[in-house]
């Protein structure tokens, strides 16, 4: 199943934060494309350090769940603690698309439901794959990114 995930930091060495998260997805999920890596304002909660953000296609046999599953523990293994709803973290793995497929379950909804509102998100994933279509809308991902405000968000690397 091909996937799209986000990737996010904005403590410690975010760089690096985002490198070891890469690292930790194979086997599971082979990183088929990877786009750059974006510097954007913290959203939600604001008084924090600006965020790195990139998003990554892979493909994975893993089922939904099974693939969040093996995202938490990367976050765990790399340190992640809780926090509070938008704080800061030092790494944050989403999964934003999963095929064409709408996920609705306890703890899991694909696609990302916040995704067509932020530009962090948007600007990567449309960067990688700007003709995919968001399962419920239909729109593209280049379609949503020109409906949104980029403001704050800047190629890193």
């Amino acid at each position: 199943m091909i996937v799209y995930l986000g990737l996010g930091s904005n403590l410690g060495e975010r760089q690096s934060n985002l490198n070891a998260a890469l690292a930790a997805l194979p086997p599971a999920v082979r990183v088929l494309c990877s786009s750059s890596v974006y510097e954007t304002e913290p959203w939600g909660y604001r008084d924090q350090p600006p965020f790195l953000n990139q998003v990554v296609e892979g493909d994975t046999g893993l089922a939904p769940l099974d693939l969040l599953a093996h995202l938490k523990q990367i976050e765990a293994a790399l340190g992640r603690q809780p926090t509070f709803r938008y704080g800061p973290r030092l790494i944050d793995l989403d999964i934003l698309l999963y095929g064409d497929q709408v996920v609705n379950l306890p703890g899991l909804t694909i696609p990302h439901p916040h995704l067509a509102e932020r530009a962090f998100v948007l600007a990567p994933l449309a960067e990688i794959a700007p003709e995919v279509r968001h399962p419920q809308s239909g729109s593209t991902m280049r379609e949503l990114a020109s409906k949104i405000a980029m403001t704050g968000v800047k190629i890193f690397s």
